[in-house]
């Protein structure tokens, strides 16, 4: 069963959509990201447009952090006023974002700049994060110690001026490097059409020390916020939101959350950490496959024109 996208002007089965929608927020749910940077490339690898793919994932990504938020809310597993400050960052950069979004798309160079930015990003965090998991995990079976951060200890770029307690996070750090990194997450998720957790979770667990547990609710919180802007930014900007796409993912991509919501309550740090990583490489190298391989067609022509 097949229906015509009016935006994308292309047709694409049900069933598909549904389908990798579903399984995308079973991860999302999981382990506290958007799923943009699953959804967004796979849409690319079926044929959508990358300025359609990006925009409308933007939607998909805005319901599936709501149904995750609600759940780690009821489970007091949100800090709601960390929340708040990487929320008025990402706003700042969400905007930016758009604006960029758009000046890349006029000068034809968007698909090349999302390759090779989701080839940098994944490869480098996931290197990252897979060895420190594997750090851990070799440490603590040698009977090792592994040593975890005590309340009042922060590295030096957290004690700048303008310093907010928050008590749940058990962080008491500057509010300049929190809105700083907000902001640059923002900006990166409205070129890229994802919702940044995959560099949100990692940055509170590793530069921020925030307790895993309270991790994925504040990331969830975050980019329920920011995707809701960037959907509205794009559509009143470049009318790159094709709805009929977008109410296929928001369909399975809110049920599949749910259940991987419950699915990542039983994961334990170590391990949530350690597959986030290898999720991460994979898409990574996805990525450079597709920029390194000879492809299909060597040449193409394609008519661009304004909406």
């Amino acid at each position: 069963m097949q229906i015509y996208l009016p935006i994308a002007e292309m047709p694409i089965g049900v069933l598909l959509i549904l389908a990798m929608s579903a399984a995308v927020g079973f991860i999302s749910g999981m382990f506290g990201i958007g799923g943009g940077f699953l959804m967004t490339p796979l849409l690319i690898f079926l044929g959508i447009p990358p300025p359609v793919a990006v925009a409308t994932v933007t939607a998909q990504i805005a319901a599936s952090s709501m149904t995750g938020t609600l759940s780690h809310w009821q489970k007091r597993q949100l800090d709601l006023k960390l929340a708040s400050f990487l929320v008025v960052g990402g706003l700042v950069g969400t905007g930016l974002g758009v604006l960029a979004f758009n000046s890349i798309r006029r000068a034809g160079q968007l698909e090349a700049v999302i390759t090779l930015s989701y080839l940098a990003l994944f490869t480098v965090i996931g290197g990252m994060m897979l060895f420190e998991s594997l750090k851990r995990l070799s440490m603590a079976r040698a009977g090792s110690p592994v040593r975890f951060r005590r309340a009042g200890q922060h590295p030096r770029w957290l004690k700048l001026p303008f310093r907010v307690r928050f008590y749940r996070s058990r962080l008491y750090a500057s509010s300049v490097p929190i809105l700083l990194f907000s902001a640059i997450v923002g900006f990166i998720g409205a070129i890229l059409g994802i919702g940044g957790g995959f560099i949100m979770v990692p940055a509170l667990l590793y530069l921020f020390r925030v307790p895993t547990s309270v991790t994925v609710g504040t990331s969830q919180f975050q980019i329920l916020i920011t995707m809701t802007t960037a959907t509205v930014l794009h559509a009143a900007s470049s009318q790159s939101v094709d709805i009929v796409l977008a109410v296929l993912l928001i369909a399975g991509g809110v049920v599949g959350a749910q259940f991987g919501a419950r699915a990542g309550r039983n994961l334990r740090g170590e391990s949530f950490r350690l597959l986030l990583s290898l999720l991460l490489l994979a898409v990574g190298f996805r990525f450079a496959s597709a920029a390194i391989l000879k492809p299909e067609e060597l040449f193409s022509i394609t008519i661009q024109g304004q909406r």
